[in-house]
């Protein structure tokens, strides 16, 4: 899509739409789905819904300041992107749009363990502050070179994924025969032929892997790819063994409960990011906004507390914050607009979110993020 008509994108659902008419529906689905029968995948963006935002009057807001500071780096902006797999799938500019895109708006870029563009890359690609996101694999050896690796490079924190011990059942995928590198059949052939401008850019493009990894790694489902390669035996003993090794700040992300948020942080995190994998693993799950107070509350004096999954709007970005959160992340905001228009519509994508953070906190009568407190939240006793 050209940069003019992702300009008449006004919200993250226009550019999901632009994603659907562009992408394979392979890639489309792959971006969009969730586990199950994806009622966590709803009530993400739903729970939302539960809280009123009490907006103060005459507080003289003319100038706005959205930045925060996230583990001694500050950023222009409350939120920052979460790492995702494979991004050149989506769109063949891939990670490298994305870390771009996430420097100019002046916020955190994590790249994924699974990234399809190799982490030295996208560390000298833009000088923008970059963490790095591991999974846990079962080969030590692995995990301490891509250890090495991420550190030598500079990235500043590790992110420890921790709620993908299996894959989550994730029903559309295997329905659209979805592999990674992407296998093709007659299926795959005649949804390509519906998405030429994807298809034009997958077939003129290098082959897309995992690129921290073998170049060689056979085309299978992300289910048999983590039954292969990641440790669902990785317990706290692991984790702290983990962070010896990393030496430096560091993050777990996929808390839901208050006991674990306690543990990680006696275990020596820094962070912790309520998460439920974007309602990807266990359906059911709660959402992340729904125990984000009762986990401020018990630990958010010890470690800093981000939010991710369900995010689409301004409104969901201040209501964390509001309710003790120091930032948020997302990722399905920026793939829409990755997959709609590569560089340009993970741009719009960050750009629909900052207006829309410093237009909701002017209308909220608020100056800067410091000021927001849980005085701003009413949650709708409907509920």
């Amino acid at each position: 899509m050209k940069k003019g008509k992702l300009d008449h994108c006004l919200s993250i659902e226009d550019l999901r739409q632009a994603a659907r008419r562009r992408a394979h529906k392979m890639v489309f689905d792959y971006i969009d789905g969730g586990a199950d029968d994806e009622k966590t995948l709803f009530e993400n963006t739903s729970a939302f819904d539960k809280y009123s935002l009490m907006f103060r009057i005459l507080a003289g807001v003319e100038k706005i300041d959205t930045s925060v500071t996230l583990l001694g780096q500050k950023m222009d902006l409350p939120f920052f992107c979460s790492p995702s797999a494979g991004n050149r799938l989506f769109h063949t500019q891939g990670e490298r749009a994305v870390a771009t895109a996430a420097a100019q708006a002046g916020v955190i870029y994590s790249l994924s363990t699974l990234s399809s563009v190799p982490l030295e890359e996208i560390a000298a690609l833009t000088t923008g502050p970059k963490w790095f996101q591991l999974y846990v694999w079962k080969d030590r050896v692995l995990v301490k070179e891509m250890l090495d690796r991420a550190r030598a490079a500079g990235y500043r924190a590790l992110i420890l994924t921790v709620d993908l011990p299996i894959s989550g059942n994730r029903e559309r995928d295997p329905r659209n025969g979805l592999t990674i590198p992407p296998h093709y059949g007659p299926r795959q052939v005649f949804e390509a032929l519906k998405a030429p401008f994807w298809t034009y850019d997958f077939l003129t493009s290098a082959p897309i892997n995992y690129a921290n990894l073998s170049a060689k790694t056979s085309a299978v489902s992300l289910a048999d790819f983590v039954a292969q390669q990641l440790n669902a035996d990785f317990n706290w003993r692991d984790a702290e063994w983990l962070l010896g090794e990393w030496g430096g700040p560091a993050v777990i992300k996929g808390v839901v409960r208050v006991d674990d948020a306690r543990r990680a942080i006696e275990t020596g995190f820094n962070a912790v990011i309520i998460s439920n994998h974007g309602g990807r693993q266990l359906d059911h799950s709660p959402a992340p906004i729904d125990v984000l107070e009762e986990i401020v509350q018990a630990v958010g004096d010890r470690a800093e507390i981000i939010l991710d999954s369900g995010v689409r709007r301004g409104t969901d970005v201040l209501t964390a914050l509001s309710l003790g959160a120091k930032a948020v992340s997302f990722a399905r905001p920026y793939l829409y607009g990755l997959a709609a228009g590569g560089e340009a519509g993970v741009k719009r994508a960050l750009d629909i979110m900052a207006e829309a953070v410093r237009r909701d906190m002017a209308l909220l009568g608020v100056r800067s993020i410091s000021e927001l407190d849980a005085s701003f939240v009413r949650k709708n006793t409907a509920f």
